[in-house]
């Protein structure tokens, strides 16, 4: 008896090298355990390169690059487009941005003929409303979806300007070459929607002031009525619309007072970046990348290794990181299987879009092929959920 459990206990957390790899040279990306990755690819604006790893048991994050046309039209404008979604509660939100974000954006940019700020923020309006519609809809059968939300990180590059909209606390960071020094420094592109950072708290307090409660210091972490670090998302329908924070809704997410306006805004921050010639890569990571590195310690790795699999290094050197913090080897770590993994760090994905002035500068009148690649995870067959089957 006791033989059999240990046998189940190493088949849980100690995962065959083969169990979910699917290492096919194909242009979607290769599967190597829990970590996804595509080393190297063509963009409309120089190269990419993209990985994934999972710590949740389906897989929260999800994320896309799309190059070539960025309207419903052939006839352009034409460049790149990047989206980090990084979901919790769930999959649903994230995976409802990755069908619909981009072809609402498209739609916005063939209706103005043009890339603009209020493009992008149509689209993350519209795929804020689209969401909300499939909660109503789903509410009746499966209330729980309310309380399913996603982070938004998105980044158009277009006839050499960089709009970069954020709504929670994933990161885009630009690494700029210096010329008198030769070191490349790290700049943060997005704003933060995070309670932890004061200004933020501050914001919350201007917009509830009759609610002393809006931001609570939970187990010396800030959050949102207590619930949740993020103050803007898709999603979290349950923090925005009082009619879904009702029974038959878990009671850890409903509030004991109704409440009039929404907690959670889905509004982005958007920066506009004139792209220069010593801007050199942008990379787009979710909060697990962050967690671990800071923006110079990422773009330093960047700039001193090679770009084919740079993507893969980042997720590599958190993962390295999150096992020193538990006082592990890094080896033992990557034998720790979904869901269990979650305890140790966070999903993580890793878009690194490096930038070559010839191509940025480029008309986005200039057609250029399309390409679509998504970030992947491990694929499951319809409702499996364990890691592992208990054995007979």
């Amino acid at each position: 008896m006791l033989s059999g459990l240990m046998n189940f206990l190493r088949a849980c957390f100690r995962p065959r090298s083969d169990r979910y790899v699917h290492s096919s040279s194909d242009a979607g990306g290769r599967q190597d355990g829990l970590l996804w990755y595509k080393d190297t690819g063509q963009h409309f604006n120089g190269e990419f390169s993209m990985a994934v790893v999972q710590a949740n048991n389906l897989l929260e994050d999800q994320s896309q690059l799309e190059s070539g046309c960025l309207s419903s039209h052939e006839c352009g404008p034409y460049g790149t487009f990047v989206g980090v979604y990084d979901g919790h509660g769930g999959p649903e939100t994230s995976r409802y941005i990755n069908d619909h974000l981009f072809q609402h954006l498209k739609r916005f940019t063939s209706e103005q003929q043009t890339m603009s700020v209020d493009v992008v923020r149509k689209a993350y309006q519209a795929t804020e409303e689209g969401f909300l519609s499939l909660v109503t809809r789903q509410w009746p059968m499966n209330p729980q979806i309310a309380a399913v939300g996603s982070c938004c990180l998105a980044g158009v590059i277009c006839g050499g300007t960089l709009y970069v909209a954020n709504l929670g606390d994933s990161r885009a960071v630009l690494g700029r070459a210096v010329k008198a020094t030769g070191e490349v420094l790290a700049i943060q592109l997005s704003a933060e929607h995070n309670a932890c950072i004061e200004s933020v708290r501050q914001e919350l307090q201007s917009l509830h002031p009759d609610d002393s409660q809006i931001v609570v210091l939970k187990h010396n972490v800030w959050r949102v009525k207590g619930l949740i670090q993020i103050s803007k998302s898709i999603g979290d329908v349950y923090l925005k619309k009082a009619e879904f924070n009702r029974e038959p809704l878990y009671p850890r997410f409903r509030l004991r007072e109704p409440f009039k306006k929404p907690i959670l805004s889905a509004d982005p921050s958007i920066t506009v970046h004139q792209l220069q010639p010593h801007d050199q890569f942008v990379i787009f990571a979710s909060d697990g990348l962050w967690e671990h590195l800071s923006n110079q310690e990422a773009v330093d790795i960047v700039q001193n290794h090679s770009r084919s699999g740079i993507a893969r290094r980042l997720v590599k050197t958190a993962l390295q990181e999150a096992a020193k913090k538990r006082e592990m080897r890094y080896s033992d770590l990557k034998k720790i299987d979904r869901g269990v993994r979650r305890h140790f760090h966070d999903d993580i994905t890793v878009i690194v879009v490096f930038l070559n002035s010839n191509l940025v500068s480029k008309a986005s009148s200039v057609k250029g092929p399309n390409l679509s690649v998504r970030g992947g995870g491990v694929t499951l067959p319809p409702r499996t959920l364990a890691p592992c089957a208990i054995p007979a």
